[in-house]
């Protein structure tokens, strides 16, 4: 049984090659989205909840142009795993009309209902340490009406990105990404605390170098891709037409909207499980903030392998080698567990030092400390569940991913929440933990789907 968990060093190899670009991309941007996190955490409790609350909401967009792409992508990643850089074209044309819609839904929806969706996080706290509700819903607002502006170049960055992660080329979105972190960070510097001339802007200059690294990713990602076609021909008269065949459109959407209903619901599922903590008081918005920006930095690596799923096993699936995609998926998803113990534990000693990072009450910084706690114990539940979902996800089985993701946070997760929140007398660490602990359920319904191999599908034949 050990051996089937155990790759060859030729394996581990192939697998690093394709995942640390990715954890280097996605380390470097949680961790100065964590450096950011913590410039706005200085200048004050409200500042940073109006944020956090906030950036509840461009989180679910930026899932919900995830899940717009992620359809079409598993197209993508198949028909480069036959040769086949016409049918890459088409999925990359679909994600871009898709993600068009997107941002015109996103535009409306920030600009016209901001402000009765950050009030729904808006409850006073049981300690005479909480905020100012008046003030974090001014700066929500203001904040918000800034970052609507990134939202287009963001979405493309997107399509383009993870079209040439689907043909293999992971450096170039890395490079790109990593640079735009780099811009962000700068300017957070510059524009927060009005540095070498620049304005004072506090929190609003969070969302301006937000907005410029988001035109920087794009600019670099459109440079190299229509300047090196030799390596991506899938662009070469990508933008001649938007014709894409009738019958990949239908399967697209067959499979693919699932995916994407799938994405959107799971995101929404979360901000409404972070409002019921929200429940317990403003202090508690700024302590999950302060826990989920660290905890981001440490999942750094299973997200990245989740990725290095689908990239690997989609390209064998796509290929036809089903009993090779079976014995690479086992030996990936046991990697990604045992790195997450190693990750959880570095967490744990951690937790203590990070929230004195922040200009907060002590009762935030104890709760963010318990919190971070908590995450890190169930680290290595979460990386067996994400692997999961991209093994289902890459085979086409999306609606089967759909009720095994979206579907068990509504139905199981939320329920669950609403019921600890609203009757019983716990306090927010025990519902915490009892929210994080439902999720072994999820586990074994995943071991058993990824063991009787639903999954095993070539899509593109």
């Amino acid at each position: 049984m050990l051996k089937k968990l155990i790759g060859t060093r030729q394996f581990y190899k192939m697998v690093l090659m394709i995942t640390i670009p990715i954890i280097i991309q996605n380390g470097i941007t949680n961790f100065v989205s964590l450096l950011d996190n913590i410039m706005v955490g200085r200048l004050g409790t409200e500042e940073m909840s109006g944020v956090a609350i906030v950036n509840q909401f461009i989180f679910v967009y930026n899932i919900c142009v995830f899940g717009a792409i992620s359809g079409a992508g598993i197209f993508g990643t198949q028909f480069f795993g036959k040769g086949d850089n016409e049918g890459v074209k088409h999925a990359f044309r679909f994600k871009l009309i898709i993600c068009l819609i997107a941002v015109i839904i996103g535009c409306v929806i920030f600009m016209f209902f901001s402000e009765p969706l950050i009030n729904l996080f808006l409850h006073e706290g049981d300690t005479a340490e909480s905020g100012d509700i008046t003030k974090v819903l001014m700066y929500g607002k203001n904040y918000i009406k800034i970052m609507v502006i990134g939202l287009l170049p963001y979405t493309i960055a997107q399509v383009y990105a993870s079209t040439l992660r689907e043909t293999g080329q992971t450096l170039v979105p890395m490079l790109s990404g990593a640079t735009a972190v780099v811009v962000n960070f700068l300017f957070n510097i510059l524009l927060i605390f009005g540095v070498c001339g620049f304005p004072k802007l506090g929190v609003y200059g969070a969302a301006v170098a937000t907005v410029i690294s988001r035109f920087v990713e794009l600019f670099m990602l459109l440079i190299w891709t229509h300047f090196r076609t030799d390596e991506n021909p899938f662009i070469v008269g990508a933008y001649r037409s938007f014709y894409i065949p009738g019958e990949l459109v239908k399967d697209i959407i067959k499979r693919g909207m699932p995916l994407m209903a799938n994405e959107v619901l799971w995101a929404l599922g979360m901000s409404v499980l972070n409002q019921r903590y929200s429940t317990k008081g403003i202090d508690i918005i700024a302590a999950v903030n302060i826990s989920s920006v660290l905890n981001n930095v440490f999942n750094v690596v299973f997200i990245s392998l989740g990725s290095a799923v689908s990239i690997i096993i989609g390209q064998l699936l796509g290929a036809g080698k089903m009993k090779e995609a079976k014995e690479q998926n086992t030996q990936i998803l046991a990697f990604s567990v045992f790195t997450c113990l190693i990750m959880g534990t570095a967490m744990i000693f951690v937790a203590p030092l990070f929230p004195e990072l922040y200009e907060a009450p002590d009762v935030v910084k104890a709760l963010a400390t318990s919190m971070i706690k908590i995450m890190a114990c169930f680290m290595p539940l979460c990386a067996f569940i994400h692997a999961s979902y991209f093994t289902l996800r890459s085979g086409g089985k999306t609606f089967i991913t759909f009720l095994f993701d979206s579907a068990y946070v509504w139905c199981i997760v939320i329920p669950f929440a609403f019921f600890l929140t609203e009757c019983t007398p716990l306090t927010i660490l025990p519902i915490f933990a009892l929210c994080q602990g439902i999720d072994i359920i999820k586990c074994v319904i995943g071991f058993i789907l990824v063991k009787k191999g639903v999954w095993l599908n070539n899509i593109v034949n």
